[in-house]
């Protein structure tokens, strides 16, 4: 594994606090690493970390966790149970805008003369944080202080508070605060869907306007906007309350478009009098609601702030992360900065999971549109394991998105001439949305992976009564899946075996093969599971078991058949060398040295066609030894230490999630 910096931050910049993220210097280089990094959200509504101001070089985007547009896949040659339709998480009108003007001169960060500046992305108060002084060219100190909420207790809300005192003199201060559909502007690059990025990991463009704009409104010093998809025809609203603070005048003025709304203040404020201008945005979308009731939605959850203030949901935005950091803090000694990484992780978590509640957990979160907001296995072997031990209301609220998308899993294993049922590898809708079939559709584990995320679900939590009535189904039916896509063989020897042939395992530098070893020994492990929790569900709720039956068509000889597929499972060895194969003919292709490639060819999928990886012995991910901690009573300490040692070195890491896995394996072999 190519090895990286123990700590890639600068630190000059960014400062080492064990519960914030600080920045004391801006930059226009690195603008969409530092929005993603800075991003809020509750795992319902994310918004990127982009300066108030807007400006060049800035990447805004709000975003509603399962809020997609849907579009024809187009293959260059058409076949049979290719993926057809695609789906993309959609870019929300932005609320984040807060121009700020003095004496007629606008704030704007690229060329700003900042004599102070603080960014800091706070885990304790889940807020961003910004405090800036700005020299005008009349030489007057103007301070500027602003928090971005994005509420863990109500999903829907967005509390923005920005505070300008003039420092030097007395001045006219005018802010525009707006609500801004950067769809209207067809120019935009969220807007056209262009040729696809030669990085599969970034989401395609649209061509047409995503956003059809259904109705606007100012009303009682409100401003709302409500669209419609164009194809998935779900629906979004978006409102805006202001109140301003100042003991100076000022004058005000509303204006409300199809695809803007904005509120403005002109004041006359005097040196060290502060303006301080509050806004509550709502956001609220429906797969198919009227805009008369989303708006309402919005006046609800807005009317809530006015009766309240801001007060009470910022004091219960730090209990409610209070109780979340007691229930899954990881405390490191002696390393501040690496406790500061960890606690910015376990922080993204909560951002991206909280609130999700019926929805999965996209890939990127909702910090972006990478890999277009879709929901991959990631979820239930990444993301699950921890949220199960401390938050297991949200690690049910996510497995239930797979129940609810059973029907739809269903219908795939169909068109994949298999029984049972066939998750999709990305999705948000249910539907398979992996375009590139051998890096996507041939990634048959992800049935395992979800099974295995619901057993140890009960298994932690004692949850009998979800599994039961929710889980026992997803497992029956991943089981038969497997039952029905390997086979039986005869080896030379006479012995038998159940073999998985043509599927493709974690490590997407190989693809379609015999015998992957993750997948083998993931899927015994589904069969095992799903005929274990059949017979004790037929033991200790009789009825439940024969209604699940009747629904399922289910009997005593499949899950007998369930038994025998995982017992004569291949789980092969190569005793030569002393390790599991990855697959049935990964130890007879050329090794290739990693340390032979110039770092600037990495990741290889950027710089290699997808032929010449495939016929080397090089990994992008963990594979044998995601196994190895996944099923790690499977192997004994002598085959782990073996195994890890055979692929650390092959292993790219060029996926995010390789690293982790591979340091869990390395500490338990020393």
């Amino acid at each position: 594994m190519r090895r990286v910096s123990d700590d890639p931050m600068d630190r000059s910049r960014f400062l080492v606090d064990t519960w914030r993220l600080t920045e004391t210097k801006p930059s226009d280089h690195d603008q969409d690493v530092t929005e993603t990094l800075f991003a809020v959200g509750n795992g319902y509504l994310g918004m990127r970390g982009n300066p108030d101001e807007g400006g060049g070089g800035t990447t805004p985007g709000t975003f509603a966790n399962g809020f997609h547009e849907t579009w024809p896949i187009s293959h260059a040659e058409d076949a049979f149970g290719f993926a057809r339709t695609g789906q993309t998480i959609v870019t929300l009108p932005d609320s984040t805008a807060m121009q700020i003007s003095v004496d007629g001169e606008a704030l704007r960060l690229a060329n700003a003369n900042l004599t102070a500046y603080e960014r800091s992305l706070d885990f304790r108060e889940g807020q961003l944080l910004r405090d800036i002084t700005w020299r005008t060219s009349s030489g007057k100190r103007v301070r500027v202080r602003s928090s971005r909420m994005v509420s863990f207790t109500d999903r829907h809300l967005v509390l923005y508070e920005t505070s300008i005192t003039i420092l030097d003199g007395n001045a006219k201060v005018a802010i525009a605060s707006q609500i801004v559909n950067q769809q209207g502007d067809t120019n935009d690059e969220q807007t056209a869907r262009d040729v696809q990025h030669s990085d599969p990991r970034r989401a395609p463009k649209f061509r047409d306007q995503v956003l059809q704009p259904v109705a606007h409104q100012a009303s009682g010093g409100r401003m709302a906007l409500c669209y419609r998809t164009a194809a998935s025809k779900m629906t979004v609203a978006v409102a805006a309350e202001h109140s301003i603070s100042t003991d100076g005048f000022f004058e005000s003025e509303l204006n409300v478009t199809e695809h803007q709304g904005m509120q403005r203040y002109l004041v006359e404020t005097r040196e060290d009098q502060p303006i301080v201008v509050r806004k509550a945005v709502a956001y609220h979308t429906a797969e198919s609601a009227s805009a008369a009731e989303l708006m309402d939605h919005c006046a609800n959850t807005l009317d809530r702030v006015t009766g309240q203030g801001f007060e009470p949901y910022w004091q219960d935005q730090r209990d409610w992360l209070a109780q979340y950091w007691r229930d899954a803090d990881v405390q490191i000694g002696g390393k501040p900065e690496i406790q500061q990484a960890v606690r910015w992780c376990l922080f993204q978590l909560a951002q991206a999971s909280a609130r999700s509640e019926g929805q999965g957990i996209p890939a990127k979160g909702l910090t972006g549109s990478g890999y277009e907001g879709h929901y991959f296995w990631d979820t239930e072997i990444y993301l699950l394991p921890f949220l199960t031990y401390t938050n297991p209301q949200v690690a049910r609220d996510v497995l239930r998105y797979r129940v609810r998308q059973l029907p739809k899993a269903r219908e795939r294993a169909k068109v994949m001439a298999t029984d049972g049922a066939l998750f999709p590898w990305r999705t948000i809708n249910g539907e398979e949305a992996s375009a590139y079939y051998p890096a996507g559709t041939a990634q048959f584990h992800i049935d395992a992976d979800i099974a295995h995320a619901f057993t140890k679900y009960r298994e932690v939590t004692g949850d009998t009564e979800f599994m039961y009535r929710q889980g026992a189904a997803v497992l029956a039916e991943t089981a038969r899946m497997w039952a029905d896509l390997g086979f039986w063989r005869r080896d030379a020897c006479g012995r038998d075996s159940f073999e998985i042939h043509r599927v493709t395992g974690p490590d997407e530098y190989t693809a379609v093969v015999n015998n992957n070893l993750y997948t083998n020994v993931m899927a015994r492990a589904n069969l095992r599971e799903a005929a274990s929790l059949m017979r004790e569900l037929s033991q200790r709720d009789p009825d439940g078991y024969r209604r699940l039956a009747e629904e399922l068509r289910l009997d005593d000889s499949e899950i007998d058949s369930w038994e025998r597929c995982a017992e004569a499972m291949l789980v092969p060895f190569d005793d030569t060398l002393g390790v599991h194969p990855q697959d049935d003919a990964f130890l007879t292709a050329e090794l290739w040295d990693l340390n032979e490639i110039p770092r600037d060819r990495f990741p290889l999928l950027l710089h290699y066609h997808p032929l010449v990886i495939y016929r080397m012995q090089v990994l992008k991910q963990a594979d044998v030894v995601l196994a190895l901690l996944l099923q790690g009573d499977q192997f004994s300490p002598e085959q782990k230490r073996a195994d890890f040692e055979y692929y650390d070195p092959i292993t790219t890491g060029d996926s995010t999630l390789s690293g982790a896995m591979q340091a869990i394996i390395a500490a338990e072999v020393g």
